[in-house]
Order: structure tokens, then sequence, then C-alpha cells
């Protein structure tokens, strides 16, 4: 079948920017598989997972069921870390829950002489991100291990620590229908949403440098609870940064 019939099917089917963005990637595609992308729209399955495919910051990631896809949200992580970095010798980064790889990566693509290490817990997720490492040529800035957030050691120090781990809480009603296509691990956090931050608030102490930093995306309404969860175990509060949409997104502190 011709292209504009795709379209037509898969536009009935969801959106039009939906249909155009399949149909843009293929290029050619046949009823069969037209028919089994309508359905998954009808589902509400994101185009990104359908098309295994997300732009982020000016980067496309290959992204499927293991991983979240990368999200506007979190490119105001990679600007405050990319502001902070312009007049500083920056050298190694700890992405942890890297997930795609998409934060570490876009870092390593736009600071000169960054290099570090991304962490997953889930091997299928390394998987998806070792894929993105070797496909934008940084096989030789990043290396992945697999490790969680309250146990991953190491005998070198970080200047920048970045996350943007889970943050849901189990049973929080308020997820959109997409993220039923993610992984869970990827998603919710036990503790109201505040595990992981726990957990990142005490180990990484013994893994930044003295004037190294540490940015956190979180949930909305989060920021005054991480912010007590990383004083607590030392930490200094530096600033919060605002989404697009004028939501505390990214929280930043020091040691």
């Amino acid at each position: 079948m011709n292209i504009n019939q795709a379209f037509e099917i898969l536009k009935s089917a969801g959106d039009g920017r939906a249909a155009r963005i399949i149909t843009d990637k293929y290029k050619k595609i046949s009823f069969l598989r037209t028919i089994y992308y309508a359905h998954l729209l009808r589902r509400g399955m994101p185009v990104a997972k359908i098309i295994k495919s997300k732009w982020f910051y000016g980067l496309e990631f290959y992204t499927n069921k293991n991983t979240l896809d990368p999200r506007p949200d979190t490119e105001t992580l990679v600007s405050a870390v990319i502001n902070d970095c312009i007049e500083t010798k920056t050298r190694r980064i700890l992405d942890m829950g890297t997930g795609t790889g998409c934060i570490i990566c876009a870092l390593c693509k736009n600071i000169d002489g960054l290099s570090g290490v991304a962490i997953d817990k889930s091997k299928t997720a390394l998987r998806v991100a070792n894929k993105n490492i070797k496909k934008l040529k940084l096989k030789d800035k990043i290396k992945t291990k697999c490790a969680d957030f309250a146990t991953f050691k190491s005998a070198d120090k970080f200047d920048i620590i970045v996350s943007n781990p889970p943050y849901i809480p189990y049973g929080d009603n308020r997820v959109n229908t997409g993220a039923k296509f993610d992984p869970k691990i990827a998603l919710y956090a036990k503790n109201n949403g505040l595990s992981a931050y726990e957990e990142i608030a005490k180990n990484a102490l013994s893994l930044i440098n003295e004037h190294g930093k540490i940015y956190l995306e979180i949930g909305v309404g989060q920021s005054n609870l991480v912010i007590k969860i990383f004083q607590f175990f030392g930490w200094n509060f530096e600033r919060v940064e605002k989404d697009l949409n004028g939501i505390n997104r990214v929280l930043i502190f020091s040691i």
C-alpha cells in the first residue's frame, strides 16, 4: 500500500502527528504492519515505543519496552549541567539509573573532555544504553555497569553525578496511559516515591569529588521532600531548575 493510505489508517487510530511520525520513519510500510501499528496506537502506546526511536537534546536514541522513553522534561537536567560546565574543567560523570543513556550521552556530546560511567540495575536497559553509546560513537568515553543506587562503589570519584530515578509512588493514578508501556522498575519507588532519593543521597557521598555536584530530576511537588532527604545526609542545597512548564524539575546539591 502507498504511504498516504497508511497515513490515513494510522490517523484514524490515533492522531495525525503520530501517523506522520510513523510514516516519515518507515517510508514504505505494508498493509499488515500498518494495521498492527494502528492497533498499538488505539491501545495508547507512545509512538516512540512503536518506532523504537526518540529524539532528545538534538540526538536520536533507540528505545524499547525495557526503558523509559527520553522525555523533554529531562532536558532541563542536561541544560543545567551544561550551563554549570561552561567555565569549569569537569572530567568525570556518573549517571545513576541510565536507562537509554540519553542523559550521559547528551552531556558527553556537549561538554568537551567529559567521560564517565553509566549504571543501571536492569541488564536489559543497559543493552539499550550500550546500543546508543555505540551508535553515538561514545564507547571511548562512557562505560556501563550493572549496579543499583544503594550499593554501587567506585575507586574513582566523580565531578558530576546525574540521575533521573524512579519517583512515582505506587498506586499513583495520575500516571498517563502511555506509562503502562514503560518498565515499572523505572517508574515506581517505595516510601511514597522517595526511596531512590534516600539510597542515592546516602551512597553518592562516597562517589563525588570535594567540589562536585549532583543533579536530580524530581516529580511534581517533591522538591521540599527531596531537599530534606539530601540535607539529612549532609548535602548542601544549591538551587532548583524549572522545566518549560514552570514546574520544579531538577534539584542541584553539593557537599
